[in-house]
């Protein structure tokens, strides 16, 4: 990014992501015992997306991806749960320049670092911000907001540590290494 501009690599990322996002979500989506509520593989790829190309786009992603799903497969946007992937997608992507992907490592130390920023920023929005914008905006029951809530971002936090892990893992194994290079004699 220069200056205050994205660059077309991060501008083309936010709508592949996007896209991704919203087939993830509608077809690889695994249903649960909670109304309205279903266990999302989107969030791993978010996860992904957030530490590659950073918070502004993991922002985004979360953001465009969740709306436009909500509007292709209920007719309506729920602003309370989009709001709550745009902020899981940005602060993930804020631990991008600590987890430092691009240099082909991605060992015990960053897999535990980025586990612990996905569970804090999924806590933040799932526990708290989500039900909190469900009884301010939607007049929800607290009781229901609150389940639903925790068995979110429990369940993503679960499949973002398993899946997200093994993408970030794999995307590292693409990445080569500063010191990989040996001269032969």
């Amino acid at each position: 990014m220069k200056g205050n501009q994205l660059s077309i690599k991060t501008i083309v990322a936010i709508g592949i992501g996007a896209a991704v996002f919203i087939i993830l979500a509608k077809f690889a989506a695994v249903p649960s015992p909670v109304p309205n509520t279903s266990i999302q593989t989107s969030y791993a790829f978010l996860a992904l997306m957030a530490v590659v190309f950073g918070p502004i786009a993991g922002g985004l992603i979360g953001l465009i991806g969740h709306a436009l799903n909500d509007a292709i497969s209920y007719g309506s946007v729920w602003w309370s749960w989009v709001a709550v992937s745009m902020i899981v997608g940005l602060l993930i992507g804020l631990a991008a320049k600590k987890l430092d992907i691009e240099s082909g490592i991605f060992n015990t130390k960053k897999i535990i670092t980025f586990n612990i920023v996905q569970v804090i920023a999924q806590g933040f929005g799932w526990f708290l911000v989500a039900p909190a914008l469900d009884i301010l905006i939607y007049a929800e029951p607290a009781n229901k907001v609150f389940l639903q809530g925790l068995f979110a971002g429990v369940s993503n936090m679960v499949t973002v540590g398993v899946i997200g892990t093994l993408l970030l893992a794999g995307y590292a194994k693409t990445r080569s290494r500063s010191n990989s290079l040996t001269r032969e004699l």
